[in-house]
């Protein structure tokens, strides 16, 4: 995995680069926004940390300027609770306040990569393969007969493995908002899909006051 980091205090960046270099992170640096745009022209990254308070051209506006970025975590001394929402309506993914724990935020970049680097159109874990093509699930040689929704549901877990999420959040992802349901409704739905993956159900925990949690054992 790749990471940009983008701030114009050197010793911010050496601090962060050395942790992301022990976390197996390859590391490019930037000292403000001109700079990085430049960088995300010609390479690909998978995440880049930002700061807001940078010379010539802020974190904001660099946001708002630059469309083809991967995902952001805002890293920044100001604390104030407009600065995080206006990160958030601008497409951040997460917001640090300065001074941070860098184990933290690496902590913080592996989540967001879990969330959002792709499976591949073939998922395998032991005997049971998912076909992200055919939306074809599989347990050795047994084709199991999943709805659509049970699909989409089992495919988002494993996007985000690790990840504790709602009941709300599963709503408004594979039911979006505009539907109505509660719940018993993401309950249900579980309840067959894990009925559905047999010996593997226990994939799917229950994370008590919270939600659910896909967990792949060693």
């Amino acid at each position: 995995m790749k990471l940009l980091i983008v701030d114009d205090e050197e010793k911010i960046r050496e601090v962060i680069k050395e942790y992301a270099l022990s976390s197996g992170y390859e590391v490019q640096e930037a000292s403000q926004g001109n700079e990085a745009m430049d960088l995300l022209e010609h390479e690909q990254f998978d995440l880049m940390i930002l700061d807001i308070m940078m010379p010539k051209m802020d974190g904001f506006t660099f946001l708002e300027q630059c469309k083809k970025r991967p995902p952001v975590i805002i890293l920044s001394a100001r604390r104030e609770e407009v600065d995080k929402l206006t990160g958030f309506d601008l497409g951040i993914d997460d917001y640090m306040t300065k001074p941070f724990s860098p184990k933290e935020l690496m902590a913080r970049c592996k989540a967001i990569l879990q969330r959002t680097q792709p499976i591949g159109d073939i998922y395998q874990y032991q005997d049971l393969s998912i076909d992200l093509l055919s939306h074809e699930v599989k347990i050795k040689d047994k084709t199991l007969a999943l709805t659509p929704k049970e699909f989409e549901l089992l495919v988002f877990f494993i996007k985000h493995k690790n990840i504790a999420v709602s009941r709300e959040q599963l709503l408004n992802q594979i039911w979006d908002f505009s539907f109505y349901g509660d719940d018993r409704t993401v309950d249900t739905h579980i309840k067959m899909l894990r009925s559905h993956l047999g010996t593997y159900r226990d994939l799917i925990q229950t994370v008590r006051g919270v939600g659910y949690k896909y967990v792949e054992k060693e």
